[in-house]
This record gives structure tokens, sequence and C-alpha cells, in this order.
């Protein structure tokens, strides 16, 4: 059963990555990027949950790949293709469609990549990154250019391929995505004062107290570890 909590996690990152793609199609962008947003915090939880109950597995690897690629990239594509490209017709969905395309290539380029875990960067922005940034953006569509959001969303698709070295934040004492729950509250908190007739889903809520209490857990175990260590080096 407990081999399987992982995989429970990175198949909720992917229904919420669905449910991002159900919201765009009904005009929901506002929720369909919260969705998205809170897969990448489901993203930031499973690996550390495998590694940390000693059940990591090719399966799971793969499994978190399929996951991210509907996630961050199908997702995000359809959104964007909602907001931004949607007066283009069906130019706009090739172009929103080439996000996945390179996401798909920088996932397959990360897999094959032996020496992932050991490296202190990654070649290539994440399609995590790059997803969750477009989700970011479009909180702020009302506010930002067109043409600055197409900007930005072509230049993500040209850096996941790229080989730039971004860094992969692995010695940083807390989960590598905890940046994102204070940018969506920041988010959050910007777009309602300039816009209260914007509603969010409560599973927004329900996703940031999850959360906080995963860095709980995670700070307490680290400082946990850290202790042991000092005692066993005494």
């Amino acid at each position: 059963m407990i081999k399987h909590i992982p995989n429970g996690i990175t198949l909720s990152n992917l229904l919420f990555g669905f449910m991002s793609i159900g919201a765009t199609s009904i005009g929901d962008y506002q929720n369909a990027a919260i969705f998205i947003l809170i897969g990448m915090m489901l993203d930031s939880m499973d690996g550390w949950t495998a590694r940390k109950l000693g059940v990591e597995s090719t399966f799971g690897k793969e499994l978190d790949s399929l996951a991210d690629i509907v996630t961050f990239g199908a997702a995000p594509a359809m959104l964007i293709f909602g907001t931004t490209f949607t007066d283009l017709g069906f130019i706009g969905l090739l172009i929103a469609g080439t996000f996945p395309i390179f996401g798909a290539i920088r996932l397959a380029r990360f897999n094959i990549d032996s020496d992932t875990s050991t490296k202190s960067y990654f070649t290539g922005v994440p399609i995590t990154a790059a997803g969750g940034i477009i989700a970011l953006l479009t909180l702020f569509n009302y506010a930002l250019p067109q043409a600055a959001i197409s900007a930005v969303y072509m230049l993500l698709c040209i850096l996941m391929v790229s080989k730039i070295p971004v860094p992969s934040l692995k010695n940083v004492p807390i989960p590598k995505y905890t940046i994102i729950i204070t940018a969506l509250l920041i988010s959050i908190i910007i777009v309602t004062r300039y816009n209260a007739m914007i509603e969010y889903s409560n599973l927004i809520i329900v996703a940031i107290i999850l959360y906080i209490l995963f860095l709980i857990i995670f700070l307490f175990l680290k400082k946990k570890r850290i202790k042991r260590a000092e005692d066993y080096g005494n």
C-alpha cells in the first residue's frame, strides 16, 4: 500500500492537469491556471515522498513524465490558446501546440540523462517551471499585453529544448517549488484586489493547506536528519 502513495500523488497531478483543460474548455481560465499551479505543488511532492518511503521505481519516473506532459504541456497550451491565440483560429491552435511538443522533447531528454540525479543543474528550463509560468501569466492576462504573453510563451518553448544550464535547487533546504505558494497567494491577492468579479475554486484553499502541512513535515524531517548527523559526528 505504501509503495503506491507517490504514484497516487502523481496521478492527482495528472487529474488536475485534466481539470485545467476542462476548465479552459468552458472559459474558466482563472481556475484553469490555478489547477496547473496545484499540479506544481503535487509534482514537488511525489518524488520526495518516494525517496523518503524508499519506493522509487522506473514505473514511477515514467508515470511522472506522462503526468507532466498533460499538466505542464497540454494544459498550459490549451490555456494560452483560449486566452491569447483563439482569435487566430486553427493557426493559433498550431502555435499553442508547440508547447507540449517542445515539452515532450525536454522530458525525453531528461529521462535518458543518466547523470540527472547527480547534477546540480538542469539542461534547459524544466517543463514544470515553464507550465507554471504560463499559469501565473494567465492570472494577470487582464493587465499584460497579449504580445508580451505570446513572446514569453515562445521563449519558454525555446528555453525548454535549449542547452542553457538551469540551477536545480537540489541543495536548497526547502522543496524546490515552495516559492509557488508565495507567488500564488500574492497573485490571488493582487488579482482579486483589482478584479472583484473573479471567483476561485475552493480547491486552492485545500491545496495550500495540504502543501503547508507537507512543508512542515519536510522541515521537521530535515531538522531531525541534521540532528542525527550531528549526534553521529560527535
